[in-house]
């Protein structure tokens, strides 16, 4: 459903960055080729251009007439019949010449080479526009600009991108347990961890995340900070969501007429989660997620349900979830009923991954899924799935 709803977001205004500026943005406009790419035949590798005819007689010794190095004016040369060019990766490929053979097939005499071997037609050149051709499309909007991204902007003179500005995310983690990081936690108090890993988390999908204090279990001063919350593009609260005496935040929200999309999932961690959206004055909406509040379980479902409504707000097209496959490392038995995410580590070598599940105490144990690097995913028909069975795995960020 989340991924349904992401599709009819789109961000309606742009802005202009410089391309050193420009990580992590999404492209507004798609980057296209200026000129064909590479602009002239190149060589790919170090060593001699020829006619590939001349290679094919008892005695295979041809003319140095030069040499080409990167950047070299090719239009000076145009080999003949005999004749070859000492040529270097990257150089262009001089009029005449339809071959690069490799230095080390062949043995310099002075002004002559002696070639070991003949060549085919094309052999270690790169052709003229075949990587691109002018007006061609390099990266397309929408796409999260990387370094390769920006390399190809650069292949083609853009100092300047046109990117979707960042979604703001305001984030309020709530409960009468939990203490700032410079106060001392009392014998039955924590430290709030979450506001903390979902800004990371915000920040590394695209999203520009605001903290906000922590609200106590008390609903005059929780109406302030969601007040102060719902001028943001996206605002995430964790805690309050359960059916507990003290969770409060869906009947706070209610009263700013949030409009609930779902309340509940049929996951684990996160099954509390909730999921709405308020439309403030001049029609301006704010999507609210109402997150767990044990850490872990904030963690996946801001992976699940949070990133692809907040990578649409940033630009980026719809996605669905994608999953790799590893090999079970030991024997795994849960409950049935819910879709289950066990912190794992993945292991083994190239061709043998395999998913080792993390023995961890529950959705609230941080300390354990610092060690994962991915999650085992559990259908909700499976109470039992045995060592060497082959598994889903959600790595967390991945860009799949």
């Amino acid at each position: 459903m989340v991924e349904q709803y992401a599709a009819t977001l789109h961000p309606e205004k742009t802005e202009q960055v410089s391309l050193e500026k420009s990580l992590g943005r999404v492209l507004a406009e798609s980057i296209t080729a200026d000129r064909d790419l590479p602009p002239f035949p190149r060589s790919a590798r170090d060593g001699y251009a020829v006619r590939v005819e001349d290679l094919r007689g008892a005695v295979m010794s041809l003319k140095i007439l030069g040499e080409l190095k990167a950047g070299g004016d090719a239009g000076k040369f145009r080999i003949g019949e005999g004749e070859c060019i000492s040529i270097m990766t990257g150089a262009a490929v001089p009029n005449g010449a339809n071959a690069v053979v490799m230095v080390e097939y062949t043995k310099l005499n002075g002004s002559f080479v002696t070639f070991q071997r003949g060549a085919e037609p094309g052999e270690n050149i790169v052709p003229r526009g075949s990587e691109a051709h002018v007006g061609q499309e390099l990266v397309a909007r929408g796409t999260r600009i990387g370094h390769a991204a920006i390399a190809a902007a650069a292949s083609v003179g853009q100092a300047e991108l046109a990117v979707y500005p960042r979604p703001t995310v305001a984030i309020l983690a709530t409960g009468d347990e939990l203490v700032p990081l410079d106060a001392a936690p009392g014998p039955y108090q924590i430290r709030n961890s979450n506001s903390f890993s979902l800004a990371a988390q915000v920040r590394a999908a695209g999203g520009a995340p605001s903290i906000l204090p922590t609200s106590p279990d008390d609903p005059n001063r929780l109406r302030e900070l969601i007040a102060e919350g719902l001028q943001s593009d996206l605002l995430l609260l964790s805690g309050g969501v359960s059916m507990g005496k003290y969770d409060i935040v869906e009947s706070v929200l209610a009263e700013f007429g949030v409009r609930f999309l779902f309340i509940g999932a049929l996951i684990q961690p996160g099954k509390p989660v909730v999921f709405g959206e308020a439309t403030m004055n001049g029609g301006r909406r704010t999507r609210v997620f109402g997150l767990p509040g044990n850490p872990v379980s904030t963690m996946v479902t801001f992976e699940l349900l949070v990133r692809p409504v907040l990578e649409a707000l940033a630009g980026r097209p719809v996605r669905a979830l994608r999953f790799v496959q590893a090999r079970l490392a030991g024997d795994l038995r849960t409950k049935l009923g819910l879709t289950r995410f066990l912190p794992a580590r993945l292991t083994g070598k190239m061709g043998d991954v395999q998913a080792e599940r993390l023995n961890w105490q529950g959705s609230g144990d941080v300390v354990t899924v610092v060690e994962a690097s991915c999650y085992i995913v559990v259908p909700p028909d499976r109470e039992l799935i045995t060592a060497g069975e082959m598994v889903s795995i959600l790595v967390p960020g991945a860009d799949l």
